[in-house]
């Protein structure tokens, strides 16, 4: 090439923007931190969960313990003694939640998030919070069938409980968001619950925030900017994953149980009736509120602990065995984290398309026939707090949820191969190809007319009682003030 010919080319490739050059990014979604006006590396709090596996779980005062800890500033190397709060993990919890290491957990954070959940500031019109929907006195819930918004506009699902929300892999019934940082975006931008204006929803909540002084110096010493969309997410979700229930009447329970059986040597790590009735003499001995949760009196009731415990070890092992509970409600949290269709929102063996569930949100190209219909499995820790049930709010008492899978849910096309009756299926399947005859009442579907069978379950008046009281026993103490009430903050 000549250079006549060389230069033309060389000025285009000059004014032209780099291959790897971003857009300009909207300040009112993110900045990047000013260290200038982050808060100094040795007055950085941080928080950290421990979980009571580890020694020190023992000697924490309560959910919120500050102590110090020596670390390493990363910006001089020197070593410098700074606070720490340590978060008790409660008992039954046995792994800390999963934080991104994007955004580490800081007390100032913590405390931005706390109120930024409180505050009305992020609805357009100053009348909804995180917390109205949301709410600690209501299981993190808001005690009503579906929610209702911002002008008055209902929602079309019932409010999932926050509890241990910082463990699920994915968040909303429909699994949509996948951190709780995705989800808190959700709610400030949806009409029907923090949103009635006309431009970027974001970017008004964010110019709301910036208008308070109190918020631009909250951000500024968390974040090292003005507030913005990625802050408030991060702020809001640092809060959410300390709401943590545990320390059940069922987790005592177990812990009584260990502690029998390495006295014993047995090795033999069952569950008895024994257990529990310890775990009740002591709840009587403390007046605590695994009491009222099983219903009985702390005065009237305590020659009752040896028949409780009976009957609370039948319901434990229903749910793990006859009931098949635990084929989907397993683990610390009591949940797989995944999607099944239970029929909820089926009528008359049809399922609308509004009740589809998971199979929306999957991005084109990954749609799933078989979740169709499938909703997030929630963990049952909490449940009396958190009525009414089912992503639809239409069940409205723990003794309807199990008359609920004790028919086998509601039967539609695409009901989770959990809760059908394969072997009847397999034998309605061969008698019609027998030329037999088969059962009328039997729903089929598609050209090859698939029988879809419920399994039902077949449990008693007494064995439905005893798992509705072991899922009473799940429940757990009370959530700290710290964590429930808008108006505690940690004293400076």
């Amino acid at each position: 090439m000549t250079l006549r010919r060389f230069l033309p080319a060389l000025a285009l490739l000059l004014a032209a923007p780099p291959a790897f050059a971003q857009p300009k990014p909207e300040p009112a979604d993110f900045l990047l931190p000013d260290e200038s006006k982050l808060a100094p590396f040795k007055d950085t709090v941080p928080l950290v969960f421990v979980t009571s596996n580890q020694p020190e779980w023992k000697a924490l005062k309560g959910f919120w313990t500050e102590g110090t800890q020596e670390d390493v500033d990363p910006a001089t190397g020197a070593k410098v003694t700074r606070k720490v709060v340590r978060i008790r993990v409660p008992l039954g919890i046995t792994q800390a939640p999963r934080v991104p290491a994007e955004n580490p957990m800081t007390a100032a954070k913590w405390e931005l998030g706390k109120k930024l959940y409180f505050d009305k500031v992020l609805s357009t019109d100053n009348t909804i919070s995180c917390a109205t929907c949301h709410e600690p006195a209501k299981g993190f819930g808001d005690a009503k069938r579906t929610s209702t918004g911002i002008g008055g506009a209902v929602g079309g699902v019932n409010a999932p409980t926050v509890f241990n929300s910082a463990f699920n892999r994915f968040q909303f019934w429909d699994g949509r968001a996948a951190s709780l940082e995705d989800q808190a975006q959700g709610p400030v931008g949806n009409p029907k619950e923090m949103f009635a204006g006309k431009g970027d929803p974001w970017h008004e909540a964010v110019a709301r925030l910036r208008a308070n002084p109190e918020y631009v110096k909250a951000f500024g010493a968390a974040f090292g900017h003005a507030p913005t969309r990625d802050a408030a997410a991060k702020a809001i979700a640092t809060y959410e994953r300390t709401v943590l229930l545990g320390d059940s009447l069922h987790d005592r329970a177990e812990a009584l149980m260990r502690k029998r059986v390495i006295e014993e040597e047995s090795g033999k790590f069952v569950l008895k009736a024994e257990d529990y009735a310890a775990a009740l003499k002591a709840e009587f001995a403390r007046k605590g509120p695994a009491l009222a949760d099983l219903g009985l009196d702390p005065q009237k009731d305590a020659a009752k602990a040896d028949e409780f415990g009976k009957k609370l070890v039948n319901g434990r092992d229903l749910f793990f065995g006859k009931a098949r509970c635990a084929n989907c409600h397993s683990g610390d949290t009591f949940t797989d984290h995944g999607f099944h269709n239970l029929g909820v929102g089926a009528k008359d063996g049809t399922l609308p398309t509004d009740e589809f569930g998971r199979f929306v949100p999957l991005p084109t190209g990954h749609k799933d026939p078989a979740l169709v219909g499938a909703f997030k499995t929630p963990g049952t820790r909490g449940l009396l707090a958190s009525a009414p049930y089912m992503h639809s709010g239409d069940e409205k008492t723990l003794e309807q949820v199990v008359d609920f899978y004790d028919r086998g849910g509601n039967v539609n096309a695409w009901l989770s191969p959990n809760m059908r009756d394969l072997a009847a299926e397999g034998a309605y399947v061969k008698a019609r190809a027998a030329g037999q005859k088969v059962d009328p009442a039997v729903k089929t579907y598609g050209p090859t007319n698939k029988p879809i069978i419920p399994l039902k379950l077949n449990l008693t008046a007494d064995e439905k009682a005893n798992l509705v009281l072991f899922l009473k026993a799940l429940n757990g103490d009370p959530l700290d003030p710290l964590l429930s009430d808008p108006a505690k903050f940690p004293a400076k």
